[in-house]
């Protein structure tokens, strides 16, 4: 919206664009100044009522949005604040056809035009290119780091395969911190405070140190309660008529059960983030830019609780609150990012420039989650009898008691990027050459703590001592004046990809609960059968067991599964684009482009899960259950302009995308094996090896249309728009494995699963074929659409207040591309409307006092879900868990320039 720029400042106050109105998160008001060293009050009394331009950095060279042939929005900094935006989560559906899911903690799902990646791991690569000041960050854990101090942030839709190329087959999202200004010293600090106890700070300092040289600290700190009702889990079951009677001791793990304040319960914020820059231009054509910047998050993380209005009428109902959860183990995170990033310009002349940019990170983790949430198995549905005879209970127990750990875990990564831009009068074109390396280290294990048949733990640890991502490019986009009001665009990438993995181990692979190799011989339940046997109780577990022993705690077990090995692939993709200047207020182009995500591969496993498969030699069957990559390929035409002398933009976006072999993670066919006696009627399917991978599936068409309008209908008014359209459909998927809640399908009067299949092909043995062409992709609600409204009011004394409101809905949304719609077992968030609002009053001496609420309504709505049924036979599901966006939250925002 407006940019104040003055002899001191040059710092951006809103959003200046049409393609940036859709939202709270991109809207913004005139007078909203942050650090304005003159009279704020003064330039906001008599705002221009005509749109200021934004430039964009999306082609590489600096140009003006209206102008820029490509689906691009731009977030500033001021409209994050005043939206509640602390990192990249909080832009779910404030761009349009955006999506972001905070499923897990170890990394945001980012959806663009509904593709997306839903596996985190170090083998994997998210297919939405995460840049900071233009420089590709690898990791999905990037994207926690909070946003502060920018200039904006920058969303690409459609494949990005030319300029910004690796891996960006849903679009790009650039985050551009703010640079040292020279000849201006100035500073501003903001003061948050809010509901569950939140707290928040955000310094700038600016320091112009000559007219040559430049520094600029920044600092932003945050914490809040977790929202949630979090007890201590001391379950100790009482089910006589199963033979389990109360004693006084609990059931579940109590090694790390302990009492934590609000402060530490899961869901709150604990973290800070600082950045030092340095710019220096030691002669006319030459400049330097420096930073360190630090990220620190010592939260709880996010976790699965239930959806108590699907489970309501049922046996899974809730008995109290929907946010209770009953913890034995504390969440806890310790991540820390360091990042030095470096860019070099040299202009050689007034036409060419060359530009070397390099990033260095390191990131570390340790983190622990309770899986369970404290959800155990019902009365009715516990078949486990004590006491355990000789050949065990198969079948649920009636506790479950899950978590997940990384023990620690290291990623560093180094990103070049060399380009020579060159700037004529007919053309402008920009040549590149890319390199990143990543070497990632992780100790990573699950825990299932109570498991039939003997109530014993099992557990797998992965230790991933060098895990290597190599990537290099050459690309090259030149834009072609050919004609007094037309522009061609040809660009094109060639990438070159290569992921290792050196002496990756697996230990307790076979998952045998049978076994009481989790103990590591400090504890002994007696023998199955025998009088006297018990599994252990709640206080028997030590920390020289399982993971929290290492390797060592799995000398039971078969030697670990080592998985060494290298897969290369390269690929060319390309952008031909032409733009027409109708008008020199407003233009029309179309383009064509294509992206791609490198292919990937699994841990070593042995296919016939350590049976003689029917197929092939005798002994196991090794493999990597490798996948190739994805590709997309886009046809857009859009529209930018300007209307009412300068006072609306419009910019309306049609594509069309055709979706190739989709990265898709799942339960699928491994091998068929050899039984000693035919299969049962109970379990046909028991010569078929089931497992969990990565396949390439089926062809996805997605259209779409997004419309963006900003304008100043009267003077000190601002009103923003958006809407969009997408329709992502399967296009040939045939084979779709429906298991989705199979057994509790006929209670909650759901269509029945498909039953095995029978036929002769042996890769669709064990599978319940389900044809999902026509279904939508996840995260890609078919319509969304926004509207906010923004009034300057002039008071006496050169105060001005400002009240401002922004309503947003969304369409239903699929988490499964089954897209199972029940009351009961629906695997998707329904259609749902926010409102946000503020009223924000401005002093005449550089200072601010804004009342703010987000979620209004207290809608509560979900950003992830799955049918819980639990795992192996500890079945504690029936129920609808889903990670869930904040609930209503209201505060107090105050700020001073200076």
């Amino acid at each position: 919206m407006l940019y104040l720029k003055t002899s001191k400042t040059m710092m951006c106050v809103a959003v200046a664009s049409a393609c940036a109105m859709s939202a709270p998160a991109v809207q913004a008001q005139e007078g909203d100044a942050t650090a304005a060293p003159v009279a704020a009050a003064d330039q906001i009394k008599a705002p221009s009522d005509t749109l200021q331009e934004v430039t964009v950095s999306a082609t590489r060279h600096s140009s003006a949005l209206l102008k820029t042939p490509l689906a691009v929005s731009a977030v500033t900094q001021e409209s994050l604040t005043r939206a509640g935006i602390t990192d990249v989560r909080g832009l779910s559906g404030a761009v349009p056809n955006l999506q972001l899911s905070t499923a897990v903690d170890s990394g945001v799902q980012i959806a663009i035009r509904g593709i997306s990646t839903k596996n985190f791991t170090e083998a994997t690569d998210p297919s939405v290119g995460l840049h900071v000041a233009g420089l590709y960050s690898p990791r999905p854990q990037g994207a926690l780091a909070l946003l502060f101090d920018l200039d904006q942030v920058e969303v690409l839709r459609g494949p990005q395969g030319t300029l910004f190329g690796r891996n960006s087959t849903g679009g790009s999202i650039n985050i551009i911190p703010a640079k040292p200004e020279f000849g201006s010293t100035y500073g501003s600090t903001v003061l948050d405070v809010g509901s569950y106890r939140k707290r928040q700070i955000n310094v700038i300092q600016n320091i112009a140190v000559s007219d040559t040289f430049a520094l600029r600290g920044t600092f932003m700190k945050i914490k809040r309660d977790g929202w949630i009702n979090q007890t201590q889990d001391f379950t100790d079951v009482n089910m006589p008529s199963k033979g389990f009677i109360a004693d006084g001791i609990p059931d579940v793990d109590q090694r790390f059960n302990s009492k934590v304040d609000p402060s530490d319960y899961y869901t709150n914020k604990k973290e800070w983030a600082g950045r030092l820059s340095a710019r220096w231009k030691p002669v006319n054509d030459v400049e330097w830019l420096l930073s360190y910047e630090r990220y620190q998050n010592s939260g709880a993380g996010n976790l699965f609780i239930k959806d108590c209005d699907q489970a309501a009428g049922t046996r899974f109902a809730c008995p109290g609150s929907q946010w209770d959860v009953k913890i034995n183990l504390p969440g806890k995170i310790d991540m820390s990012i360091n990042t030095i990033r470096s860019n070099l310009i040299w202009d050689l002349d007034k036409n060419n420039r060359i530009e070397y940019s390099l990033a260095h990170a390191i990131q570390k983790r340790t983190q622990q989650t309770d899986d369970d949430a404290g959800y155990h198995p019902l009365e009715s549905q516990v078949d486990v009898r004590l006491p355990v005879p000789a050949g065990g209970n198969g079948g649920t127990w009636p506790v479950l008691d899950t978590n997940s750990r990384t023990l620690d875990s290291k990623y560093v990564s180094g990103v070049h990027e060399l380009q020579l831009k060159q700037n004529y009068d007919a053309w402008q074109t920009v040549y590149g050459a890319f390199y990143m390396k990543e070497k990632n280290q992780i100790n990573y294990a699950q825990e299932f703590l109570t498991m039939a048949p003997y109530g014993y733990p099992i557990s797998q640890y992965y230790n991933q001592p060098d895990v290597q991502v190599i990537a290099k490019a050459l690309y090259a986009q030149t834009d072609w004046k050919f004609a007094p009001t037309w522009i061609a665009t040809f660009g094109g990438r060639m990438s070159w990809d290569t992921k290792i993995n050196n002496n990756g181990k697996v230990f307790g692979g076979d998952w045998d609960p049978s076994k009481p190799a989790y103990y590591n011989g400090l504890f002994n339940p007696g023998i199955p059968g025998t009088p006297g046997f018990a599994a252990h109780n709640g206080n028997q577990l030590t920390n020289g067991m399982g993971p929290l022993a290492g390797t060592g705690a799995y000398a039971l077990y078969p030697g670990p599964a080592v998985n060494t090995n290298q897969q290369s692939w390269k690929h060319f993709t390309y952008r031909l684009g032409l733009m027409k200047q109708l008008t020199p207020s407003d233009m029309v182009y179309t383009s064509l482009s294509t992206g791609y995500k490198s292919g990937g591969f699994s841990d070593q496993d042995d296919a016939c899960g350590g049976k003689t498969c029917v197929d092939g030699p005798a002994g196991p069957h090794i493999t990597f259950f490798p996948w190739g990559p994805e590709t997309v390929t886009n046809l857009e035409l859009g529209y930018k302009g300007r209307f009412l002398e300068n006072r609306m933009n419009l910019s309306a976006t049609l594509f069309y995308s055709r979706y190739k072999d989709k990265q898709e993670y799942g339960q699928f066919f491994s091998a068929l094996v050899k039984t000693d006696t035919p299969c049962p009627a109970a379990n046909p399917t028991c010569n078929v090896i089931i497992k969990g991978m990565t396949k390439n599936v089926g062809v996805v068409d997605i259209p779409g249309l997004e419309l963006e309008m900003d304008y100043k209908p009267w003077h000190g008014a601002r009103l923003g728009a958006s809407f969009s359209y997408i329709n992502s459909k399967m296009r040939d998927y045939p084979t779709y494995s429906d298991n989705y809640g199979c057994g509790f399908r006929a209670e909650y009067g759901a269509v029945p699963c498909p039953p095995m299949y029978s036929g002769t092909d042996p890769t669709l043995v064990g599978k319940q074929i389900y044809d999902i062409t026509g279904n939508h992709l996840t995260f890609s609600p078919k319509y969304t659409a926004s509207v906010n409204f923004s009034q300057n009011i002039n008071l006496p004394h050169d105060y001005v207040l400002v009240p401002w409101i922004s309503v947003k809905w969304q369409d239903k949304m699929y988490f499964t591309l089954r897209n199972l719609d029940n009351p009961h077992m629906s695997d998707a968030q329904k259609a749902y409307s926010t409102v946000d609002g503020s009223l924000k009053l401005i002093g005449p001496n550089n200072w601010y006092a804004e009342l703010y609420g987000l979620n209004l309504t207290d809608t509560r709505s979900k950003n992830a879900a799955n049918f819980y049924s639990g795992f192996g036979a500890n079945n504690a599901g029936g129920f609808v868990r889903a990670s869930w966006n904040d609930p209503r939250t209201v505060g107090l925002r105050v700020g001073v320039s200076y």
